[in-house]
This record gives structure tokens, C-alpha cells and sequence, in this order.
């Protein structure tokens, strides 16, 4: 059998289980999850290395996960939804993931625009049926989807239980193209270290907070100094409001303490080393309507600022290397005749 290789869009409304979906399928955590919505704010890209089997060829999915659909009402939300419509442009297949326990609703239509505007092959994958005692009740939601869309496959999973997943990955390699690995087998993400840390420190605060504050705060590395026995970290959590500072600080300090020592043992899972974390908590009014400041916090531009700092360190470092060596010679005295 040939080998089957593409990339696959994830798309669907916050909190259907994308994330979770991810993760399940590539074996590791690289997406976190919370209940709060639109916890994913970037593309998130993992690599799943399927081993031929019975009746299945090998191949290697790119899954790409993506914010939850929405319509924008920030900086922040319409930064979300470009990610959404980068992540559908090229890709072989997009599963479109719905949360079977709800009814569709016009959330789901504007979800469902985005991949008739794509024109790419989808699969409709009903999340969630481990909550469904019935499963005759799917019958009807299928109906009506189809209505709407021409689903190549429609397929029930659990992907908290990991019900379904075998004969959704075969299903997936079925409709990919044949080709080459994309990536080396020990790959399974894009994603800098850097971005990932940021990220489970974010998760933390999801899970520690409340209200407003999840929604009103990112996360942003400022140093990362990876060593083979200890990680030096230095990350800032930016809010909108003094108020939402003191809540992330907490009393005596204890709320950041807890968010940091939390992060702090999965980020050292994650690296494999001991890690040394400081926190800092800085108000910034209004970020999330900032398009320069959200624009920053997408990774790849991150990347892309620090590897253009580091061409212009090491120019600097040449170029004094050079008045190192020309300095001396023109200040030698001349030979004498």
C-alpha cells in the first residue's frame, strides 16, 4: 500500500472538543483545554505517525487546530478568525466538529459557511456521544446536517474516552493523498518549547480564575535559557485592569504562587528538565483591542522578531571582531626602512 500523507483543518465552535481532539489523536498534550471558550487563540499544529496495519496504509497526518468560530468582536477575535481561514486554505480534509449533546444552532451555519467557502472535502465528526445514552438520537442530528452540507463521511467519536479514534484515523489516511512524510517520525509538533510554555502558564490561569479575568489576560515568554539540567523561564501575564492584578496576584502573592508551581511541574514534564519560573503580572488597558500588541502574540512572528535580533547581534559581533583585528594594525608602528 502507498504511503498517504496531508494536512487536516479542525474546525469547529469553542468548547466542541477540538483541542481535545488533538491531543488524543497525536498521544500527547499540545493543546491546552479548559471550559471556558475560546481557550485556543493560535493554530496549533500536531503530527500524528500512523504505522501501516490491517487493511490500512501508513501515513502521517498534519492535524491543525484552530480557534473556535465566532464572530469577532476585538482585535483578539478577528486575529482568532484569520488563524481559522489560514488554517482551512491548503488543507486535504477538514473535519468539522460538532458537540453531539447540542442542538445546531446558527453558530453551527456560520461554521459551516466557512468550509463551503473553502470548498475542501469534510467529514462531520459528532463529539461527545459517551454523554448520549440513546444513540438513536443521533440518527435525526445527522439528517439535518447533511442538509446542509455534503459530508463525505460522518463519523460519532468520544475523544475525551478515545471512543471512535481508530476508525476515524482510518478514515482520515483513506482521504488524504499519496506522498511523501512531511515531517521526521520523532516530530509531533511545530510548536516551539518557548510557545508550548506559554501556553500550560495560560491554562493555569484558565483553570485558576474566574469572570472576566480568563478572557482579559494572555501570556508572554520574555526569556527562555534551555540547559541540560535546568530551564530558566522569566514569562508575564498581561491584564487589562489593576483590579484583574490583584485577583492574578492574590493575597500575599499566593494566587500567582499557585498559578507558577502548577505550570511550573507541566512545562517540566514537557522539557524533561528541572525548570526555574518567574512570573511577573503587568496591566496593559486595553490589549486585546490593540491589533500590534495581539498581533505579537502570534509565535511565528515572535520567532521570526528574535531570529531577525539575533542576525543583527551576530553582524554586531562580527563587525567588532573585525575592528578587534583592524585596530591593532592601525596603530602598529611602521616598519622601519
Amino acid at each position: 500500500m502507498s504511503f498517504h500523507s496531508g494536512f487536516v483543518c479542525i474546525l469547529g465552535r469553542p468548547n466542541a472538543g477540538k483541542s481535545t481532539l488533538l491531543n488524543a489523536l497525536v498521544g500527547e498534550k499540545l493543546a491546552i483545554i479548559s471550559p471556558k471558550p475560546q481557550t485556543t487563540r493560535n493554530r496549533i499544529q500536531g503530527i500524528v505517525h500512523v504505522p501501516k496495519g490491517k487493511g490500512r496504509s501508513a501515513g502521517q497526518i498534519i492535524l491543525i487546530d484552530t480557534p473556535g468560530v465566532h464572530k469577532p468582536d476585538s482585535s483578539l477575535g478577528r486575529k482568532m478568525m484569520v488563524e481559522v481561514r489560514e488554517a482551512l486554505e491548503g488543507c486535504d480534509l477538514v473535519l468539522v466538529i460538532m458537540d453531539a449533546t447540542h442542538k445546531l444552532d446558527p453558530r453551527d451555519q456560520f461554521a459551516l459557511q466557512l468550509v463551503r467557502q473553502s470548498g475542501a472535502k469534510a467529514f462531520l465528526i459528532l463529539n461527545k456521544i459517551d454523554l448520549i445514552r440513546e444513540k438513536s438520537k443521533l440518527l435525526p442530528l445527522i439528517e439535518e446536517y447533511r442538509k446542509l452540507y455534503d459530508f463525505a463521511e460522518v463519523i460519532p467519536i468520544s475523544a475525551l474516552k478515545r471512543n471512535g479514534l481508530d476508525a476515524l484515523l482510518s478514515s482520515i489516511l483513506a482521504a488524504l493523498p499519496s506522498g511523501l512524510p512531511y515531517f521526521p517520525e520523532d516530530q509531533i509538533t511545530d510548536q516551539p518549547a518557548r510557545f508550548m510554555a506559554a501556553e500550560i502558564i495560560r491554562e493555569q490561569v484558565l483553570v485558576n480564575t474566574s469572570e472576566e479575568i480568563p478572557h482579559a489576560t494572555t501570556v508572554i515568554v520574555d526569556s527562555f535559557e534551555e540547559g541540560k539540567k535546568l530551564t530558566r523561564i522569566a514569562a508575564t501575564i498581561y491584564c487589562e485592569r489593576e483590579g484583574q492584578k490583584g485577583i492574578l496576584v492574590g493575597k500575599g502573592g499566593q494566587m500567582l504562587k499557585k498559578i507558577g508551581t502548577s505550570a511550573r511541574l507541566q512545562i517540566e514534564r514537557m522539557l524533561g528538565t528541572k525548570v526555574f519560573l518567574e512570573l511577573y503580572v503587568k496591566v496593559q488597558p486595553g490589549w486585546r483591542e490593540s491589533r500590534a500588541f495581539v498581533d505579537e502574540l502570534d509565535w511565528r512572528r515572535q520567532l521570526e522578531h528574535r531570529m531577525q535580533g539575533q542576525r543583527v547581534e551576530d553582524r554586531r559581533t562580527e563587525d567588532e571582531r573585525v575592528q578587534e583585528i583592524a585596530i591593532p594594525e592601525a596603530q602598529s608602528p611602521a616598519p622601519r626602512s
